[in-house]
């Protein structure tokens, strides 16, 4: 590789990774605890669990969950009744003022079959909520969202240039030497290079599949836009359906499953709401199989007869969505693979701790440039 291309290759890792780099450290650093989020919440004891009951205990009807749920906020609206991936026997039934978006949301927790309230977790509050807020959007919204997902566009950037430089570099070294008798910032500029060579592929993944997540609201209102107004069509312009004019609940999850069967729910959308249409009422169900349980199916049942409108395939950008998430978030394995995504994590708050204090010797130092550095070493000068 000539001189000038390496040197072009330095620029582009280098400021790639200055700009980035403050940004992904908060995302490793917070999202190191949102790894182990299920178990901390064990600890923190603010996980309900659902008693011990016998395997065929009957179910109440999911209409008296959902009025067991709204007696505890009567000013509030129903958006979205979900369950555990773990369990079946817990409802998750989500308040909020109106049915637009927002963060003011309370959590009712119901038996799924005494219909009793097991409790009101707050997801809203706490440090696993900073974490977690910090991670997604940074407390912007989608402002946020889209910023972080052009950091983790520098990011890829980042990674692929210091992929392209890491064979230069080590021309003359063994693979994972890592100069310990040398001075400080040598020795750290080995490890920063061994350790991000170590996690380039996984840090590759986990960046672009966060980069993806940034895009999924406007990816749902793309779909909404695309193919759901087209269904929807014979209902534009008629206002929200009323409570009061609303059908069975229960009969309309029977239906949703009728339509598509062996499959289990995911979370139900409420009229109104971002998921769902004015006039319906959407399950979102999700597969069975290790790889279809990523998928959903949606189901658009009629608010009013509780009678399936449609069932549209979701279009192929939102399947991609869908796949990607698991690979950023690590949950497909167990506790194994959760311990192996916090080492990784932590090897790579290693790998951009070690890029900013190499940068800040640099500029600390009169010494000669560290492109020239990387020039000399690639030429085959010891150091």
């Amino acid at each position: 590789m000539q001189n000038k291309t390496l040197r072009t290759w330095s620029w582009v890792h280098t400021w790639s990774s200055l700009v980035c780099t403050l940004f992904m450290l908060l995302l490793c650093l917070t999202g190191l605890p949102l790894i182990f989020h299920h178990e901390i919440g064990h600890l923190l004891g603010t996980e309900v669990e659902a008693p011990a009951m016998p395997a065929d205990a009957p179910r109440a009807s999911l209409d008296r969950v959902i009025e067991v749920a709204r007696a505890q906020h009567p000013g509030r609206v129903v958006q979205f009744v979900s369950q555990p991936e773990d369990s079946a026997d817990l409802w998750f039934v989500t308040l909020t003022p109106t049915p637009e978006p927002t963060d003011d949301f309370r959590s009712v927790v119901v038996d799924a079959r005494t219909a009793e309230v097991l409790g009101q977790p707050r997801f809203d509050q706490g440090f696993m909520w900073v974490m977690f807020k910090l991670h997604v959007d940074l407390f912007a919204g989608l402002a946020g969202k889209l910023f972080l997902g052009a950091m983790g566009l520098l990011l890829l950037v980042a990674i692929v240039s210091g992929a392209v430089l890491y064979g230069p570099f080590m021309r003359k070294l063994e693979f994972g030497t890592v100069r310990r008798d040398r001075r400080p910032r040598l020795k750290w500029l080995d490890l920063h290079n061994l350790l991000g060579i170590v996690t380039l592929v996984w840090f590759f993944v986990v960046g672009a599949t966060g980069m993806i997540n940034t895009w999924a609201d406007l990816l749902i209102k793309y779909w909404q836009h695309d193919q759901l107004s087209a269904l929807l069509a014979p209902y534009q312009g008629q206002p929200t359906v009323p409570l009061a004019e609303r059908g069975s609940l229960q009969a309309a999850l029977e239906a949703a499953q009728r339509q598509a069967p062996e499959t289990t729910l995911s979370f139900i959308a409420f009229p109104g709401t971002a998921f769902a249409s004015p006039h319906h009422t959407a399950f979102f169900l999700r597969g069975n199989e290790p790889f279809t349980s990523r998928l959903l199916q949606p189901v658009l049942v009629d608010a009013k007869t509780s009678e399936v409108t449609a069932a549209p395939s979701l279009p192929w950008y939102l399947t991609a969505l869908l796949v990607s998430q698991p690979l950023h978030f690590g949950d497909y394995g167990g506790l194994p693979m959760q311990i192996l995504w916090a080492l990784l994590d932590i090897a790579t708050i290693i790998v951009l701790g070690s890029g900013l204090y190499l940068w800040l010797k640099k500029r600390r130092q009169v010494a000669p440039a560290r492109e020239d550095e990387l020039v000399a070493l690639a030429a085959g000068e010891r150091r």
